[in-house]
């Protein structure tokens, strides 16, 4: 005996769906459990890890595909993977109480473990404890947001820390050569974006500057840089970050 199964249907099993309404309808995907933040923190790459199927469906647990008809009016598009991975950028995922507490508990982790390894204390330039860090982000009540990168929420921890706590940015150890013609005016670009210059050598008509600088500063003065001297001069990093050893380490 036969069993007959509508073509719009397929049946799924183990799935974590993802939600995003638009156009006042409904749009599911199914995805595989526990990776739909691997994709969103950057950790996953490979969206076939990600996605159990290529398709759109508008109930995912009864297995309703999508209409081509409702997709390109919502999406402008009937092109499924480009679908699927908006909704999987925008969408609200679809987890039980206890997964979410459990994924909130997870990612709370995760971010102080993040700040820990990026600060340190700088009367000591020790690194915090991962534990400590946790005890204050719950004295500030930080809330996880689960639809934002740990490193974005990482970063927002760092600058609320700051008002209850003496943390900062471990800084970064460069060694910079800038030649001789463009040595006065490129210095004089680079010093509001360094924190500490640690020595100046003019030898050779040169400036050879080691200098500790706010990681977020790189960019910038890797740039200037480049574009002063036209790519004549010198960048080289000589520490990611300026931390004393002890007992207590980075990494």
């Amino acid at each position: 005996m036969s069993i007959f199964t509508p073509t719009n249907q397929v049946k799924l099993t183990n799935v974590a769906v993802v939600r995003l309404k638009k156009s006042g309808k409904r749009f599911e995907i199914a995805c595989y459990k526990n990776k739909v933040m691997s994709w969103r923190n950057k950790v996953e790459k490979d969206i076939d890890e990600v996605l159990q199927t290529h398709t759109v469906f508008m109930n995912v647990s009864k297995g309703q595909v999508a209409k081509n008809d409702d997709l390109s009016r919502a999406f402008g598009t009937t092109d499924q993977t480009e679908i699927c991975l908006q909704i999987l950028a925008k969408g609200e995922l679809q987890v039980s109480e206890k997964e979410r507490n459990t994924q909130l508990e997870s990612m709370f982790r995760d971010i102080a473990t993040v700040v820990a390894d990026k600060c340190v204390n700088p009367e000591t330039k020790r690194p915090y404890p991962v534990g400590l860090i946790e005890r204050a982000m719950k004295d500030i009540h930080y809330s996880v947001i689960p639809t934002r990168t740990t490193k974005q929420q990482a970063l927002e921890v760092i600058k609320q820390l700051k008002e209850s706590m003496e943390i900062e940015r471990a800084q970064m150890r460069l060694r910079l050569i800038i030649p001789n013609r463009e040595a006065k005016k490129v210095q004089e670009k680079l010093k509001p974006h360094i924190s500490t210059v640690e020595s100046e050598d003019w030898q050779g008509g040169d400036l050879e500057m080691v200098c500790l600088i706010d990681p977020g500063c790189y960019r910038i003065i890797d740039e200037t840089l480049r574009a002063e001297t036209r790519g004549r001069g010198t960048l080289e990093m000589i520490s990611l970050k300026d931390i004393e050893e002890g007992d207590e380490r980075l990494e």
